[in-house]
């Protein structure tokens, strides 16, 4: 069926009842023609929200790697990263600074860890 173009038509928007060309009424979301100041899309709210489900598998998985682990033992306080607190006997957990010490590195020994 065929509709005429209503280049010459009025209408009357459902909102506040003014008289416009019919070519300028739009159709709201609830289903109204109404005027260019009275329109307003739909609100993102109204629409159901979209369930997306979380992945459970990973694409092309790689196994573990064995890896060697090395673990620094060396005695307590040998570290340029001590606490104030440790100094001190607080419980300041500032780091301790170190003005142009004398720096003592000392080796024990090394651990290997495996784990299975």
């Amino acid at each position: 069926m065929a509709y005429a173009t209503g280049k010459f038509a009025l209408g009357i928007c459902d909102y506040c009842g003014q008289q416009y060309p019919f070519n300028v009424l739009r159709k709201n979301w609830r289903g109204f023609k109404v005027c260019p100041d009275d329109y307003e899309p739909k609100e993102p709210q109204l629409e159901p929200l979209r369930h997306v489900s979380d992945a459970v598998a990973l694409n092309q998985p790689r196994p573990d790697r064995a890896e060697p682990l090395t673990v620094y033992v060396g005695a307590p306080g040998d570290s340029l990263f001590e606490s104030v607190g440790s100094a001190t006997g607080t419980n300041d957990m500032r780091p301790a600074t170190v003005d142009n010490a004398l720096v003592l590195q000392l080796q024990l020994g090394q651990v290997t860890v495996t784990t299975t």
